[in-house]
């Protein structure tokens, strides 16, 4: 929000430069984003009167002239296009010798092509003046004045076209949208300077017009409450179109918008000095003279102001008459009711809308105007009144046309008045200090928070005040963020603690580091590309979430599997020849399983360990070591080990699951043939997959100690000759499914193959430890328990006792 310091003026007695202003209204909470002091660097440049113009007698582009500068004749040499032989009493802008211009530019005395010149005449462009400030001015060639300057012969050409401005530009906050006004800012510049506030609008809050139900047979009704608070029309009659007064034009420039004509200009005005967007409708283009504040129909077209057509939904609010929408409701008006050079009868609207709508309408249209950015934020529905007769006040005042009497005003969803409890301890608390009630007071008075009986009453324009803490903030700013001390923070607080998934993550990085493993940060997004070429199940890859926005297509999916994240980063590692990598990514996959999303909640979404190596030395039976070691470390000692077959990005006779009942905890072994190639990768790769979510459920939290046995082990060894193809997790199964309670430790140590044993047969030794905590195991117990377990091998696995 940019705005002029002149204008602040009109608010409070500003006795500062602008710099030091500046600093004062950061320190209080109105940043201050930049500062431009326009005229400042334009020294020593007078009002001239050229009193003769002779031919150069070297130059044909060039003439001679004679000008009066008050105190002396100057002799200047110029080129300029415009300034004729002949020529006299002409005023113009003459830069002295020293002098300074905007841009850093110097002037001094010179010779062209031999004849001494004294200076320089400006023209728009060495001044930095707008051309469109001066629509009746050459351009090209000497800023020629008009002639009632003869007067001012000899004094500063900035003090005399009033050149001098000095502009603040402020970064509002959101909550703010009271200071996106010149009124709202002038209200912080006195509070911040200690000094009274003067409300020169304070007029517009005793103003007296008389209701009516229609005006020059203009009627008004809102369909959607909802979504309008309020609406005000004023009406003026006998308008006459034209340019704006120099001191309009100026501030409007000012605050960096551009004049259009009076009655646009006027709208502009109010926006800008009280916040609330105002629209001017020509009576004439409303079809029955009937305003309706409606939802759009679906497919509805309006063409805007800026000439682009626009299609509608039933989400979008707009303002109609019987027939068309007129203009978008806080966005922009149609060109269907634009002002016209011929226009005699202008409607004023100033209306409340709901922000949340407005800001939905224009994303969704892509039009975000001065109107949308300030009622997106939150606009007062008791500011539009005020800013309706202000309009009208500046068309009579400028002549730009008559008010008719009276206004209309469908005010359907009244402001709430906020009232807080003066909490002066909980205050004291909040900001670390000890500031008296009365100080408290004073300062929430002069930002016309009234406080009564301990209850302060925010003010209509500040919407923002719900809570002891927003009165905190206010006192805060003004008693002087500066002033405040440094303290320790007096709350209750409590010890922050890792919880069970973070302390197996964390257990989990300790054991892979010290196996040689580093871990890596991988995108949580993936394309349709990666998940096809890493073989993903296409039941996988239709719970993937597609992004609306994504930054590219590599970016359009949120992953359902980190297995393309961890095959990227190790195909990146083989092409840049790194011989050997070991790598783990402690990430989430999304999943979007039985339409989660469009039921409103959240993706299903599960931590995952990924391992993925290649190195001398790595192979399947390291590689399930390595994750036996981290399950062994979170608690996790009993699961199943099945062969898997399925898994199209690992090797199907290379590959395995470690289950828990039905849950699938962990998925490991070598990568796919086909997979590898799709990454030209040349070397043999592992990977896993541990599901910390799921093991989480598994894991104990503490270790489980147990006493030191008081009765004697037994030890037996088993060799059995099963086909190639039995795993030996079915072997262990049924060993251990046989052993009663009293099987304490099991141990594979052997695998033997030969010839002897037959084709395609294998010999599988295991050593087993009995024991029981009761008592003393006898030979006949244990015989009878080894003689069940041959007995349940040979059965379901057709499996010889090897001898």
């Amino acid at each position: 929000m940019k705005a002029s310091v002149e204008w602040l003026s009109e608010y409070s007695d500003i006795n500062v430069d602008t710099q030091e202003l500046g600093d004062i209204l950061t320190m209080t909470g109105s940043k201050v984003e930049t500062i431009e002091q326009r005229g400042k660097d334009i020294k020593n440049v007078v009002v001239g009167k050229i009193v003769e113009v002779t031919k150069h007698p070297d130059a044909e582009k060039l003439v001679i002239t004679k000008v009066d500068v008050g105190n002396k004749i100057l002799q200047i040499v110029t080129a300029a296009p415009n300034i004729k032989i002949g020529m006299k009493d002409i005023i113009v802008p003459v830069a002295l010798d020293g002098s300074e211009l905007p841009g850093g530019k110097k002037i001094n005395t010179s010779k062209l092509r031999g004849v001494e010149s004294q200076g320089m005449m400006c023209g728009m462009e060495e001044l930095d003046i707008d051309p469109a400030e001066y629509p009746d001015k050459e351009v090209n060639g000497i800023f020629i004045l008009d002639d009632k300057y003869a007067k001012n012969i000899g004094e500063n050409i900035v003090d005399v076209l009033n050149l001098r401005e000095d502009i603040i530009d402020f970064e509002i906050t959101p909550n703010r949208p009271d200071c996106l006004s010149i009124e709202g800012l002038g209200r912080e510049t006195a509070v911040s300077l200690n000094k009274p506030f003067k409300n020169p609008r304070g007029n517009l809050d005793k103003l007296n017009v008389p209701d009516k139900s229609e005006i020059e047979g203009l009627k008004v009704d809102i369909e959607a409450p909802d979504l309008c608070h309020r609406y005000v029309a004023r009406v003026l009659k006998d308008v006459k179109i034209g340019p704006s007064p120099e001191w309009m034009v100026r501030r409007l420039k000012a605050c960096g918008v551009r004049s259009i004509n009076n009655i646009v200009d006027i709208t502009n005005y109010v926006m800008l000095e009280l916040g609330e967007p105002l629209h001017a409708f020509d009576i004439n283009s409303i079809e029955g003279k009937h305003i309706t504040v409606r939802r759009a129909k679906n497919g509805e077209e309006i063409t805007t102001l800026d000439e682009q057509k626009r299609v509608l939904n039933e989400n979008n609010l707009v303002i109609a008459d019987s027939k068309k929408p007129v203009a978008i409701a806080g966005v922009m008006g149609g060109l269907n009711s634009e002002i016209e050079d011929n226009t005699k009868t202008v409607v004023f609207e100033a209306a409340n809308f709901y922000g949340g709508s407005i800001r939905k309408t224009s994303k969704q249209l892509g039009l975000r105007t001065e109107s949308s950015a300030r009622f997106e934020k939150g606009l007062s529905p008791e500011n539009a009144l005020r800013a309706a007769n202000r309009a009208v006040e500046l068309a009579e005042q400028i002549g730009a046309g008559k008010a008719v009497e009276g206004k209309i005003d469908v005010y359907p969803t009244k402001q709430k008045i906020n009232k807080i409890k003066l909490d002066v301890d909980r205050i004291n608390r909040l900001l670390g200090t000890n500031i008296s009630k009365q100080e408290m007071i004073d300062i929430l008075e002069k930002l016309e928070i009234k406080v009564e009986n301990d209850v302060a009453i925010a003010p209509y324009f500040r919407m923002d005040l719900e809570f002891v803490a927003d009165l905190a903030e206010e006192v805060g700013r003004f008693y002087g963020y500066d002033k405040l001390a440094t303290t320790l923070v007096n709350a209750e607080t409590t010890i922050g603690l890792r919880n069970k998934e973070q302390n197996i993550q964390k257990r989990m990085q300790e054991i892979l580091v010290d196996s040689g493993f580093s871990e890596i940060y991988t995108y949580g997004f993936v394309s349709e590309k990666d998940l096809e070429k890493s073989k993903i199940d296409k039941k996988i890859v239709d719970t993937a979430i597609e992004i609306k926005n994504p930054l590219s297509d590599e970016y359009k999916l949120m992953r359902p599997s980190t297995i393309p994240s961890m095959l990227q980063t190790l195909a990146l590692n083989n092409n840049r020849k790194n011989d050997s990598a070991k790598l783990f990514d402690l990430s989430k996959n999304y999943q979007n399983n039985n339409g989660q999303i469009e039921q409103g909640e959240v993706p299903l979404q599960e931590e995952i360990l990924t391992l993925g190596a290649y190195c001398e030395g790595m192979d399947f039976y390291v590689l399930k070591g390595i994750i036996e070691n981290i399950l062994e470390a979170i608690h996790i000692n009993h699961y199943d080990i099945e062969k898997e077959e399925e898994n199209g990005s690992y090797h199907p006779g290379r590959c395995a699951n470690l289950k828990i009942g039905k849950d699938i905890i962990t998925t490991f072994g070598e990568v796919h043939p086909e997979v590898l190639l799709n990454y030209d990768i040349n070397k043999r790769v592992y990977l896993a997959e541990l599901n910390i979510t799921k093991l989480a459920k598994y894991s104990r939290v503490s270790k489980k100690y147990v006493e030191v046995p008081k009765f004697p082990a037994v030890e037996r060894d088993i060799a059995i000759i099963v086909d190639e193809s039995t795993e030996v997790g079915k072997i262990e199964k049924i060993i251990t499914k046989n052993s009663k309670k009293w099987l304490e430790k099991l141990t594979l140590f052997d695998i033997y193959r030969n010839e002897k044993l037959g084709e395609n047969k294998k010999s599988v030794a295991y050593s087993m430890v009995f024991r029981d905590k009761n008592k003393t195991l006898s030979d006949e117990e244990i015989n009878a328990i080894m003689e069940k377990i041959i007995t349940n091998l040979q059965k379901e696995l057709g499996a010889e006792l090897r001898k």
